[in-house]
């Protein structure tokens, strides 16, 4: 596995050269799913390893460790077995990337999956997630408690006020507090790409995100307007290729919100492969922050088994 990226010093010269051509930006996404394709036995082993790069998430007011527990029974077996078998895949070890909950609920998580035998990590969105809008002690002190819950990955919010003003040596200082307070759990970087106001500050908010130490940086809460469109993808996978370029560490990244078709997975894979390259095409580098798309892709790999679509019956939720 790589080395874990240490960040590096804040340089706002780097920062505020940042420049982006959005046309340009607009015509590259817009060939993703027009001109690349896969089909047949290929789109079932992109599918496949989609589902391994999912996050597979559930964050509603209402959830209860019962819910949570029948998350990761099905993030442990995604794949209806007969499904697994019929691609000869049953020794493969597929399942999802991480469970991604509540702090509150991380205890429950972490209780099922050593139940069930299944060490996939468990993520958790804090510091005052979706808005944080909350006081700076707070948020540390809920990462910490949250890792001191047995979450291995805290999904962070960043200040939005702090990247529309441009206040990017204090955006880095918060981030890098947050990555101290995270220890060995890693830190994937919320950037709410959809209140960000423009594409320079998603490409500087990355960027800053990378150079404090992020793990991951990722699109969206999925509660903003705007979440992961694939023009946010080009230009945060550009961000991580410069950033890889000038320092030799590689960050992953982590499309979420709105993600629910498995032909919008394969067009977030076919940009992976082709912005980042294959280093990047696992779950320790990608993953798709989702509640519903694990349902679609099993529904496609359901139809090419057996050349129909299943009744909503047949796949349950678990």
């Amino acid at each position: 596995m790589d080395a874990r990226n240490p960040g590096c010093e804040l340089d706002l010269g780097w920062v505020n050269s940042v420049r982006i051509n959005l046309p340009s930006v607009k015509r590259r996404a817009e060939t993703l799913g027009t001109k690349r394709t896969v089909k047949k036995q290929w789109q079932a082993a992109w599918l496949l390893r989609a589902v391994t790069c999912i996050d597979l998430t559930t964050l509603s007011g209402d959830d209860t460790d019962a819910n949570v527990d029948r998350l990761c029974h099905k993030a442990a077996h995604p794949i209806r077995h007969d499904i697994i078998k019929a691609l000869g895949m049953e020794d493969a070890g597929i399942t999802c990337g991480a469970v991604c909950v509540y702090p509150a609920r991380v205890e429950g998580a972490v209780r099922s999956l050593k139940k069930i035998g299944c060490d996939i990590p468990v993520a958790a969105v804090a510091t005052g997630f979706p808005s944080g809008q909350y006081y700076m002690k707070t948020r540390l002190e809920e990462i910490k408690l949250t890792v001191a819950a047995g979450a291995k990955e805290i999904d962070i919010v960043i200040n939005r006020e702090m990247a529309l003003t441009g206040n990017w040596k204090g955006l880095y200082e918060e981030l890098k507090a947050m990555r101290e307070a995270c220890g060995d759990a890693h830190m994937k970087a919320i950037l709410a790409v959809g209140e960000l106001g423009s594409m320079a500050n998603v490409y500087k908010a990355s960027l800053v995100a990378m150079m404090a130490g992020s793990d991951f940086i990722k699109t969206s809460t999925g509660k903003e307007g705007v979440n992961a469109i694939l023009p946010v993808g080009v230009v945060m996978c550009r961000a991580i290729r410069e950033y890889h370029q000038q320092t030799g560490y590689k960050v992953g990244f982590k499309p979420a919100g709105g993600i629910r078709a498995a032909k919008d997975a394969l067009n977030w894979l076919v940009l992976i492969k082709e912005e980042l390259g294959d280093g990047w095409l696992n779950n320790h580098m990608f993953r798709i922050g989702a509640s519903g798309l694990l349902g679609d892709i099993e529904r496609q790999l359901f139809h090419y088994v057996y050349g129909r679509y299943a009744a909503g019956s047949e796949l349950p939720m678990a």
